[in-house]
């Protein structure tokens, strides 16, 4: 598209993207008195020394000492149409920059709460919800990972698992390129299919595991409903909890947890009712 054909907006574009490049601009009228219709007289220097910085020159001398341009100021001569040319392509670029949409990247990685460890052994199932079109279903990697590019500024998904408890996750774009998140356990579901298979090597191992990430001295308290405080656990009081497929263990809630060396130290839960 000539120059000459340039509608507002594009020229907005353009005085933006001066502004951004060389931290100085021209007036509309400027632009429509030398661009928008042929002139035979140049700009003031002040505006070609800028837009001769926009293409990467000190200023207008330098760029004429490049291009062979006459400075006989005796002589009449209109500047080169290859100048606008390249005026234009850097216009055309912008353009095209703030018109097409950007494509933002997305990636999730996922982390065992307990074992404060990424989650490679069972694939997160991944429901991505879109607001104009169907959810789209998708699943962690390998490494226990999620990457999901979109037009949208914002990422909004529901992550599953058999035996982790189901989370609604909603994120804006930053400049953050990847974030983990914390995954808690879903004890319930994890003790119910040990009991309901017979593993009983399994559940061993889970007390055990349990009993390896809760430190001895751990303080553990329970945020009783209603406003009636707190009740105090011991760490075996708090792992038999866990470790029994009781309708409680099913709405356990980790309120807070701090690590210390490897180790929870401090743990804080409610069960809802």
């Amino acid at each position: 598209m000539d120059i000459a054909e340039w509608k507002g907006q594009d020229i907005v574009v353009f005085q933006e993207d001066l502004q951004k490049q060389v931290k100085a601009t021209i007036s509309e009228k400027s632009f429509y008195s030398y661009f928008k219709n042929s002139s035979e007289k140049l700009p003031r220097v002040d505006i070609l020394n800028l837009l001769s910085r926009y293409c990467g020159y000190i200023n207008w001398n330098d760029f004429k000492s490049n291009h062979n341009i006459d400075s006989n100021p005796a002589k009449s001569f209109t500047i080169p149409k290859w100048f606008w040319i390249v005026i234009l392509g850097f216009g055309v670029f912008i353009s095209i920059y703030f018109l097409i949409p950007t494509k933002r990247t997305f990636t999730f990685c996922f982390i065992d709460q307990d074992r404060n460890q990424p989650l490679t052994k069972i694939p997160i199932d991944i429901i991505i919800l879109n607001d104009k079109e169907s959810p789209f279903h998708s699943k962690s990697d390998s490494l226990g990972c999620f990457t999901w590019k979109t037009e949208d500024d914002f990422i909004h998904f529901i992550i599953q698992s058999p035996y982790h408890k189901t989370d609604t996750i909603y994120r804006i774009a930053s400049s953050d390129t990847q974030e983990e998140l914390q995954i808690q356990t879903d004890d319930y579901a994890l003790m119910l299919h040990y009991y309901a298979n017979g593993k009983v090597k399994d559940w061993k191992n889970r007390k055990k595991e349990l009993s390896r990430i809760i430190a001895n001295n751990a303080t553990i308290f329970q945020v009783l409903p209603y406003g009636l405080g707190i009740e105090i656990h011991t760490k075996d009081e708090f792992i038999n909890k866990l470790t029994t497929p009781t309708k409680s263990l099913k709405n356990i809630e980790i309120i807070e947890s701090r690590r210390l060396n490897g180790q929870i130290v401090k743990l804080k839960f409610k069960v809802k009712s």
